[in-house]
C-alpha cells in the first residue's frame, strides 16, 4: 500500500505542488516571524551589552510615572548633584560619574530640516570624555555651552562637519538654538551608532538645562567598582545608602532589563506576522481540501480496484493521509527555508529603518522549526481528512463503472454552515459589545474565523444561482454558455474555490470600511465641533511629537484678527492611583469659544492652578462632580498635585476627559504644547494671519501652520498608510486564492479530458476551448469576490457600530474600492485560467476520446 501511494503521489506531482505552495507561503510567515524576533532580540542583547560594558553599577531615580515599551517615553527623574558624591563615598566605589542622558535632542541638518528618527532615541548627553566605548574621530569634546559633539551616524545623516554652525532643538527648548560642532565621535569596533540612536553631547551645564530643565542635576550615575569587589556588593551598599527612591542595578542587570523591554515591543511584530500566516493557512486549507477532493474523485476507479483486491477502508484512509503528510513535509521544509530568508530580509530592513542597527547573525530558533513542521503537516492532514474518509467509503463495484462524481445533497453542509455562522456572529457580538472581559481580542478573532468557515459552508447553497446569474453575462457565445454550465456543475467545488478568494477580499473590504469610517468620523467631528481656522502643529515621524515654545501661543493671541488661541499639552498621568490620558490647556476660555463649550455644571471661564475640568464621561468614570478633589502625578512632577473639580463639560465640546490648567504642562513628558488651535475674528481672512503665525514658528523647523482642512487631512493620513500595509500583507491570501483557482481548473481539465476531446471532435476550436475555461475561471473568481465584499462589508459595519461610543459614528462604504475588487477578481480569473486553458486547448482529440 505504501508503494502504491508513493507511485500515485509521483504521478500527480504538478497538481500537488500547487496545493503545497499554499502551505509553503503560510509556513514561511510562521517561521519568518520567529526568525525575525530571534534575530532582532539577539541584536538588541548585543547592543545593550556593549552600551553598558563599561558600567559596573548604574544609579537612577525611580520614575514618577512607569511607562511600558511602546506606550510612550520613560522619563527618569533628575536628582541633585550631591547624590553623585554620596555614591562616590560608598566603600568599593572606585569612580562615580554623574550623567545626563535624555531623549529629545534633535539636530537640524544642512538642509534646514530636523534629522528624524523612526524609533531609536535622539539622545542629549553631557560630554564626559572618551572611554572604552566612546572614541573621538574628529575634533574635541564641547567646552563651552554653545558647543556640541555628535556621533558619526548623526553627522552623516545631517551632512555636517566639524566647524559648522548647526541648529538644535532640545527637550526643554523647542526654539532653534545655534551651536558650533566641535567634535564627531564613534564607538568601539568602529561603529557609528549604538542601536541606531542619534546622540548630541553638550557641556554638563548645558545638558542639565536643555535636557533635564534643572541646572545642577543628573539623571544617572555610572559606577566603576574597585578591583576585587563584586558589583552586586556595591549595588546593595549604594541602594541602602540612597534609600527606596532610587533604582540601582548592575550593568548586566540594566542591559538585560533594557533588552527585555524592547523584546516586549518586538512581540507586536511577531503577532502581526503570525496573524497574516493564519490567514494564509486558512486560505490554504480551502485549496488543499479542494485538491484532495478532486484527486479522490478522479481516482474513484483506482481506489475501488484497491478495495476489490482486499484493501481495507483504513488502508485507503492511510493512503490519502500519507500523500498529505508527504506534501506537508516537503512544503514545511520549503516554507522553513523561505521563512529564514524572509525573516533575514525583514531584520535587515528593520535595521536600516532603525538607523543602522547592527544585526546579530541570522539564526533559526527551535520554535521556528517546530512551528513550521507542526503547522505545515497539521494543515495538510486536516484538509485531506474529509476526502480520505470519502475515499474509504468508495464501494468496490465502482471499479466496474465509469468514473463519476455525483452531486450529493447539500442539507447537512447547509445546516452545519448555519450553525457555525450563528456561532461566529454570537462571538463577534460578545467581543464587539465589550462583554468578553480580558479576552476581547481572542473572542473577536474566533468570531471572525467561525464566520468565515460558516459562510464557506453555506456557499454551495448559493453558488449555483449566483454563478448562473454571473455566467449569463457571457452566455452570448457557445464558449460562454459552456463555461457558465461548467462553473455551476459542481457547487461544492466552486464554493470551496471561491471561498479561498472570499477570505482575502473580505478582510481587505472589512478593514477598508473600518478605516474609512474612522477617517470620516474624525473629519466630520472636527468640522462640526472645532471653530478654528488655523492650526499650529508638526507631523509626528518618531516616538516624540513635535512641540513648540509656549510663548508662541501668547504671541499668536495678541495678533490682530485673532479671536482666541488654544495651546494643548498631552500626556499620561497617574490620576487617583490609575494611569490615564490627560491634557493641559493654555486657556480654558479659548476652548469655550473654539468648541462652543457650555458647562453642564461649574464654570468654564478659567482654571486656577489647583483646578481641573472633566468631561461628562470622565466625571462618570472617576466618580467625581464639581467640588470634589482628585490627585495627579506627572512624569516630571516632584510629587502628586491635588486638584478641585471646577467644571463638568459635555463630551462633544471637550478636548479631553481630564483637562488640567496650563501650569501642569511643563511637568509632562513633553513640557511644551504640541498643537495650538487659532480662531480668527469674524471677517478676518486666513491669508492675513497665517504669514504672521509662520513667522512666530520660523525658528522651529518641526512645526508649521496649516488651515483646518489641511490639518485634518494630515492627521488622518496615517489611516491610508495603515490600509496600504494591510492590503500588501493580505495580498498573500489573494495569491494563494489564485493558486487555488489554477489548481481547481487544472484538475478539472484532467477530469474532463474525454469531455473536452468530444467537444473538440464536434467542432469546438482551440480558441473557443480557451475562452470556455477562462469564462469558468472569471465566474468563480468574481463569485468569490462578491462573497468577500458582502462578508467584509458586514463585518466592517458591525465593528463600526460597536465603536459608536468611541467616536466612530459615520459608516462609510468604499463603493469605488469594492468595484476595483470585483474588477480585480475578473482579472485574477483571466490570469488563473491561462495555464489550464492552454493545456485544455492542446489536448489531443483522439487521445482524449480514448481517455479512461
Amino acid at each position: 500500500m505504501f508503494r502504491a501511494t508513493m507511485k500515485s503521489l509521483l504521478a500527480r506531482k504538478v497538481r500537488l505542488v500547487l496545493s503545497g505552495l499554499a502551505v509553503v507561503l503560510g509556513v514561511m510567515f510562521v517561521s519568518g516571524a520567529f526568525v525575525l524576533t530571534d534575530t532582532l532580540g539577539r541584536s538588541f542583547d548585543a547592543v545593550f551589552a556593549d552600551a553598558y560594558a563599561g558600567v559596573d553599577v548604574n544609579v537612577a531615580a525611580k520614575p514618577k510615572l512607569e511607562v511600558g515599551e511602546g506606550e510612550g517615553e520613560q522619563v527618569s527623574a533628575p536628582f541633585p548633584a550631591d547624590v553623585v558624591d554620596r555614591v562616590r563615598a560608598v566603600p568599593g566605589v572606585a569612580a562615580a560619574t554623574g550623567r545626563v542622558n535624555a531623549d529629545g535632542a534633535r539636530l537640524i541638518g544642512s538642509n534646514g530640516k530636523v534629522v528624524t528618527s523612526f524609533g531609536p532615541p535622539q539622545l542629549g548627553v553631557n560630554w564626559a570624555g572618551e572611554s572604552d566605548l566612546v572614541r573621538l574621530r574628529e575634533g574635541r569634546g564641547p567646552q563651552a555651552d554653545d558647543e556640541i559633539a555628535v556621533n558619526a551616524a548623526l553627522a552623516k545623516a545631517a551632512k555636517v562637519k566639524v566647524g559648522d554652525r548647526v541648529g538644535a532643538l532640545t527637550a526643554f527648548e523647542s526654539k532653534r538654538r545655534e551651536f558650533t560642532l566641535v567634535g564627531v565621535f564613534g564607538y568601539s569596533s568602529g561603529r557609528d551608532t549604538i542601536g541606531g540612536a542619534n546622540e548630541v553631547a553638550f557641556t554638563t551645564p548645558a545638558a542639565q538645562r536643555l535636557m533635564l530643565g534643572k541646572p545642577g542635576t543628573f539623571n544617572n550615575v555610572t559606577v566603576r567598582v574597585a578591583d576585587g569587589v563584586r558589583p552586586e556588593t556595591v549595588r546593595d551598599d549604594v541602594a541602602r545608602t540612597l534609600g527606596a527612591g532610587f533604582d540601582v542595578k548592575t550593568g548586566a542587570e540594566l542591559s538585560a532589563a533594557s533588552s527585555a523591554d524592547l523584546k516586549e515591543g518586538l512581540s507586536f511584530f511577531n503577532k502581526v506576522l503570525l496573524g497574516f500566516a493564519a490567514v494564509a493557512l486558512l486560505v490554504g486549507t480551502f485549496l488543499i481540501l479542494n485538491t484532495f477532493s478532486i484527486i479522490v474523485a478522479q481516482r474513484t476507479r483506482e481506489l475501488a480496484l484497491m478495495r476489490a483486491i482486499g484493501a481495507s477502508g483504513r488502508q485507503i484512509i492511510g493512503s490519502v493521509v500519507l500523500e498529505a503528510l508527504a506534501v506537508g513535509l516537503i512544503a514545511s521544509v520549503l516554507g522553513l527555508g523561505a521563512g529564514v530568508g524572509v525573516g533575514a530580509l525583514l531584520a535587515w530592513a528593520f535595521g536600516r529603518f532603525a538607523g543602522g542597527l547592527e544585526l546579530a547573525g541570522i539564526g533559526v530558533p527551535p520554535q521556528a522549526v517546530v512551528s513550521a513542521f507542526a503547522v505545515g503537516m497539521l494543515i495538510t492532514v486536516v484538509a485531506a481528512l474529509l476526502p480520505a474518509l470519502r475515499a474509504a467509503r468508495i464501494p468496490p463495484i465502482a471499479a466496474m463503472q465509469d468514473v463519476a462524481t455525483p452531486d450529493r445533497p447539500l442539507t447537512k453542509v447547509t445546516v452545519s454552515g448555519a450553525v457555525v455562522t450563528a456561532l461566529g456572529g454570537g462571538l463577534l457580538a460578545v467581543g464587539l459589545t465589550g462583554n468578553a472581559g480580558g479576552a476581547t481580542l481572542t473572542v473577536i478573532l474566533a468570531g471572525v474565523l467561525f464566520t468565515f468557515i460558516g459562510v464557506a459552508l453555506l456557499t454551495p447553497l448559493i453558488s449555483r444561482p449566483v454563478v448562473s446569474l454571473l455566467g449569463a453575462l457571457f452566455a452570448w457565445s457557445v464558449p460562454g454558455r459552456l463555461g457558465r454550465l461548467n462553473s455551476g456543475r459542481n457547487p461544492r467545488r466552486t464554493a470551496i474555490t471561491a471561498a479561498a478568494l472570499m477570505v482575502g477580499i473580505a478582510l481587505v473590504t472589512g478593514v477598508t470600511v473600518i478605516l474609512d469610517s474612522a477617517k470620516s468620523s474624525i473629519s466630520a467631528s472636527a468640522e462640526r465641533t472645532v471653530d478654528a481656522q488655523l492650526v499650529i502643529s508638526g507631523e509626528q515621524t518618531g516616538p516624540r511629537p513635535p512641540t513648540f515654545d509656549a510663548s508662541v501661543v501668547d504671541k499668536a493671541a495678541a495678533l490682530p484678527g485673532v479671536d482666541a488661541v488654544l495651546g494643548v499639552y498631552n500626556d499620561n498621568a497617574i490620576v487617583d492611583g490609575d494611569r490615564t490620558y490627560v491634557v493641559a490647556l493654555t486657556d480654558l476660555a479659548a476652548m469655550a469659544r473654539i468648541y462652543g463649550t457650555v458647562p453642564q455644571s461649574g464654570t468654564a471661564a478659567t482654571l486656577k492652578p489647583d483646578q481641573v475640568a472633566l468631561s461628562v464621561s470622565g466625571a462618570k468614570e472617576l466618580g467625581k462632580s464639581v467640588g470634589d478633589r482628585l490627585t495627579a502625578q506627572f512624569a516630571r512632577g516632584e510629587g502628586p498635585h491635588t486638584y478641585t473639580v471646577a467644571a463638568v463639560l459635555p463630551d462633544e465640546q471637550s478636548i479631553g476627559s481630564i483637562i488640567l490648567p496650563r501650569q501642569a504642562g511643563p511637568e509632562f513628558t513633553n513640557p511644551e504644547p504640541f498643537t495650538a488651535l487659532v480662531r480668527l475674528a469674524p471677517g478676518t481672512p486666513v491669508s492675513q494671519v497665517q504669514p504672521q503665525l509662520d513667522a512666530l514658528v520660523a525658528d522651529n523647523p518641526e512645526v508649521s501652520v496649516a488651515d483646518r482642512a489641511s490639518y485634518i487631512e494630515q492627521q488622518t493620513s496615517g489611516f491610508d498608510t495603515l490600509l496600504t500595509m494591510i492590503q500588501i500583507l493580505l495580498a498573500l491570501a489573494i495569491v494563494i486564492a489564485v493558486l487555488g483557482i489554477i489548481n481547481t481548473l487544472a484538475l478539472s481539465v484532467l477530469e474532463r479530458t474525454r469531455e473536452l476531446g468530444l467537444l473538440r471532435a464536434i467542432g469546438l476550436r482551440r480558441a473557443q476551448t480557451m475562452r470556455m475555461i477562462t469564462v469558468e475561471a472569471v465566474v468563480i473568481s468574481v463569485f468569490g469576490a462578491l462573497l468577500g465584499v458582502a462578508v467584509g462589508t458586514g463585518l466592517g459595519a458591525a465593528v463600526v457600530r460597536a465603536l459608536k461610543d468611541e467616536g466612530i459614528t459615520d459608516l462609510v462604504l468604499p463603493w469605488s474600492q469594492m468595484g476595483i475588487f470585483l474588477g480585480l477578481a475578473a482579472v485574477i480569473g483571466v490570469v488563473a485560467a491561462a495555464l489550464p486553458a492552454v493545456r485544455a486547448a492542446r489536448i489531443n482529440v483522439l487521445g482524449a476520446i480514448a481517455h479512461d
